[in-house]
């Protein structure tokens, strides 16, 4: 007969949200991250807990040591570089999206800072995330990750540097009724087939990328107004034959996701596609699509418990 600890089993799942908050922050990957999640479970089991003096910190070393061996895979490494990888978009209220009382907490778990960590090394991602996300201090950080005090605050400091070029360029937190109107305007033009009004949308050195819904080997990017405009305008202008192949008549929703402003479309109550943004100085600084049906499994699930709204159109 199998003996199950349930006061062990129900002390992991109190934390079940925090670890896999920490191991999205590491993998960008809502899949992944409750794999990694479930695997620690198993080594909580395994483990000989009388000798463990803190469980919590105990979890998160074996959590953020699991999520570096699949940073480092070989799979992972052909996966991420071959230029077909974005993040895994989440729904706003997902727990995954974990702590976000602070600025660096909600930065964190962004789109735009989760892709730029993928220049970082492992080990200057998981400083980041323990020290930003989670503020750890340098001493727990280095316990943690086998390393030095002084390791870990060099990391840091790389890791800082990196993410606030990044947040220049992104424009930091926008207010969010102004954003909500940016999109509703851009939606609008490019639905409209109004280049002008798009190009003006957008600021001089935007730029658009897109997972090609899973169907390319590299992404798919832009790199002027106009070009991004072109691809919104053929996107987003209705045909009879788009109606067709989305078996009905869709519709474009209004959503935080990753606390980013972004556009759902949603034929028959499932997500197939989400386009976030990225607002700087009241225009668009960056366009992402994500449509590849398995990074959209998650959100689709979160939508259809939500109440989704009024949609901002269904005339497609």
């Amino acid at each position: 007969m199998i003996h199950v600890d349930n006061s062990a089993t129900d002390r992991f799942e109190a934390g079940r949200n925090r670890l896999a908050s920490l191991a999205y922050r590491l993998l960008g990957s809502a899949a992944d991250a409750e794999d990694t999640v479930q695997d620690a479970f198993l080594h909580w089991q395994a483990a000989d807990r009388q000798r463990i003096k803190v469980p919590e910190a105990w979890l998160t070393k074996v959590v953020t040591n699991l999520c570096l061996d699949r940073l480092r895979s070989a799979q992972a490494r052909r996966e991420r570089t071959a230029g077909a990888w974005l993040p895994e978009p989440l729904l706003e209220g997902d727990p995954m999206l974990g702590p976000a009382d602070t600025f660096e907490q909600r930065e964190s778990v962004s789109l735009a800072v989760l892709t730029l960590m993928e220049r970082l090394s492992p080990v200057e991602r998981a400083v980041y995330v323990l020290r930003e996300a989670f503020t750890y201090g340098h001493a727990e950080i280095a316990e943690i990750l086998g390393i030095t005090e002084s390791a870990s605050q060099q990391h840091l400091h790389r890791a800082r540097r990196r993410v606030t070029a990044a947040r220049r360029r992104s424009g930091g937190e926008a207010d969010p009724a102004s954003a909500r109107r940016i999109v509703e305007e851009f939606l609008d033009a490019a639905s409209t087939g109004r280049t002008e009004r798009l190009v003006a949308l957008l600021t001089d050195d935007a730029t658009a990328v897109s997972d090609g819904a899973g169907l390319t080997k590299t992404l798919l990017q832009y790199d002027t107004p106009q070009r991004i405009a072109a691809i919104a305008r053929a996107g987003f202008t209705p045909t009879p034959a788009k109606r067709r192949r989305t078996g009905g008549t869709p519709a474009f929703h209004y959503a935080l996701v990753n606390g980013a402003p972004a556009l759902l479309f949603v034929p028959g109550g499932q997500v197939a596609g989400a386009v976030t943004f990225d607002i700087a100085d009241g225009r668009i600084a960056t366009v992402r699509g994500i449509a590849a049906p398995a990074r959209l499994a998650r959100l689709t699930e979160a939508w259809q418990q939500h109440e989704p709204g009024t949609p901002l159109t269904t005339q497609w």
